[in-house]
């Protein structure tokens, strides 16, 4: 029997389709592409896909919606799905990507401010969103399932809010009952830096 040559390249090419296919493997294991591509993850809402229109997340000046800064000053930008921060040195500056309400009825626009600040917020639906969905409960303590995620600003009008959410997916899209959301890390770092009575614009 004639023996084969075994060359240094048949070596190295042998050894890298053995260490390969365990991961090829794995790759192609029907558990592996379920966490990587979900199949089965519930709807936020039926809407049009999310545009990323970058020219409108741009930076602002305050200028532009205050007279004067005082203890800080916000801008919701509901069109353009993102929430502008000033400090009262007129130096810090943020811009936060955010949720917004989910239709034009359940928005409010105009001027507003802080007046309560909240660790841990606990969540009490209003009857009009127990009324949409009658699942709702009745009231929800702080937690990983609280809309409200882990911090949040109350503003003057009453069930309007600036908070968090541990549902990533809904910064970026009409997703809220009237409220905007961040990234729990972005209300964090926002909410260390308001101050009670900030100023608040919405539009």
């Amino acid at each position: 029997m004639a023996k084969t040559p075994i060359s240094r390249r048949n070596m190295l090419f042998a050894t890298g389709a053995a260490l390969m296919a365990p991961a090829i493997a794995r790759a192609q294991t029907p558990d592996s592409w379920n966490l990587a591509f979900p199949q089965n993850e519930p709807v936020i809402r039926d809407q049009e896909p999310v545009r990323r229109n970058v020219s409108s997340f741009r930076t602002r000046n305050w200028q532009d919606y205050f007279d004067r800064l005082g203890d800080g000053a916000i801008l919701a930008d509901i069109t353009s799905r993102a929430v502008h921060y000033w400090g009262p040195d007129g130096q810090t500056y943020r811009l936060y990507p955010s949720s917004v309400p989910q239709s034009e009825e359940m928005t409010r626009r105009g001027r507003t401010q802080v007046v309560r600040k909240v660790v841990g917020p606990s969540w009490t639906p209003t009857d009009n969103m127990r009324r949409r969905d009658p699942s709702l409960p009745a009231f929800m303590p702080p937690g990983p399932g609280n809309p409200l995620g882990t911090h949040a600003l109350y503003l003057t009008w009453p069930a309007y809010l600036i908070h968090g959410t541990h549902d990533t997916r809904k910064i970026g899209r009409m997703s809220s009952s009237g409220c905007i959301g961040l990234y729990n890390p972005h209300i964090e770092e926002l909410f260390s830096m308001v101050n009670i009575g900030t100023q608040v614009v919405m539009l």
